[in-house]
């Protein structure tokens, strides 16, 4: 057995669906063997903002221990789960600030040949979430990275049918996270676990 992955799961979460499916995917790639960082992007709506919606406010309260990504959590993994809320089919401006401060990092080669994938919500059906992934990747074809997406690899994405990462409809905060969602995520989390061990165990060999 060699050295387990490192992968980091980085997102942005408003109300708390991203962070429920960020740590499912943790927990999954946890038990799939790999050593996991769990870190929320920083977050830069004011607080009146913040507190103008009862679920925001929880969220933040409830996600505040856990800690802000930095560049070093990228350049630390062998693996890169990025989650993103869609806005206006595009991913959120907090997660877009953070992967533009990676500008170093990119500049030296260190976010390279690296594995990554991403996952999202919307409040509606169709509500942009496809669109919000493909945005995601186009910054990973920039940092060189391995772009590994669950595809229809499993009978359950049959299911949740979305090929480009986990994603869920929350109607506004109506749907919970379901099984549907969890499945989902526990595929894209050993996927993107086997294949970053594939690619490490070729470099050492």
């Amino acid at each position: 057995m060699g050295e387990p992955i490192k992968l980091s799961v980085i997102y942005y979460s408003a109300t708390g669906t991203i962070s429920e499916i960020a740590n499912e995917l943790a927990a999954q790639a946890e038990a799939a063997g790999a050593q996991v960082r769990l870190r929320k992007v920083r977050e830069l709506a004011p607080d009146e903002a913040i507190d103008a919606n009862p679920a925001w406010r929880a969220n933040a309260d409830a996600t505040a221990g856990v800690p802000e990504a930095t560049a070093d959590d990228v350049v630390w993994a062998d693996a890169v789960i990025f989650g993103s809320p869609t806005r206006f089919g595009n991913v959120s401006s907090q997660l877009k600030q953070f992967l533009d401060t990676l500008g170093g990092q990119w500049a030296q080669g260190q976010l390279a040949d690296k594995v990554y994938s991403g996952f999202t919500s919307s409040a509606t059906l169709h509500g942009g979430q496809e669109s919000t992934l493909l945005a995601l990747y186009n910054t990973i074809h920039h940092f060189g990275g391995i772009l590994v997406a669950p595809g229809f690899t499993d009978g359950s994405k049959f299911v949740d049918g979305n090929p480009y990462g986990t994603s869920h409809v929350d109607g506004q905060g109506q749907f919970k996270v379901d099984e549907t969602a969890r499945n989902a995520a526990a595929v894209q989390a050993k996927r993107v676990v086997s294949i970053a061990s594939a690619l490490k165990g070729a470099g050492a060999a």
